[in-house]
């Protein structure tokens, strides 16, 4: 798939804008508050913002699609790591939790891939 440098610096932008906002939030209404603004799907909505830039009719269509239900795949992992990252951080400490959870993370996530596209 081709992406245009426009698309790309765009969803750059809305990523970093995204993370800096919930540590803004974090910080002025506590990590409850920042946690629920992490969840924001910036970089599902930069990628539907943008393939219109690179894609029309029926093509833009087919991929709007397909990135929709990616990110469904995708949201439900994360809220998963969620429940993994809540339970093992205050277990093994932030550092190794972190580590543990994206390492689930990973392994859910490429499970996922290979099963949904064969």
């Amino acid at each position: 798939m081709h992406l245009s440098l426009s698309a790309l610096i765009i969803r750059f932008l809305m990523g970093g804008s995204a993370v800096l906002a919930c540590t803004l939030v974090a910080r002025k209404l506590g990590e409850k508050a920042g946690g629920i603004f992490a969840a924001f799907p910036a970089v599902y909505l930069a990628a539907l913002l943008t393939i219109g830039l690179d894609f029309h009719g029926g093509e833009l269509i087919t991929h709007s699609i397909i990135i929709s239900k990616g990110a469904i795949f995708g949201m439900a992992i994360n809220i998963l790591v969620a429940i993994i990252a809540g339970y093992l951080l205050p277990k093994i400490g932030w550092k190794r939790g972190i580590i543990h959870s994206m390492a689930c993370w990973f392994v859910v996530s490429i499970v996922v891939v290979f099963i949904t596209s064969h």
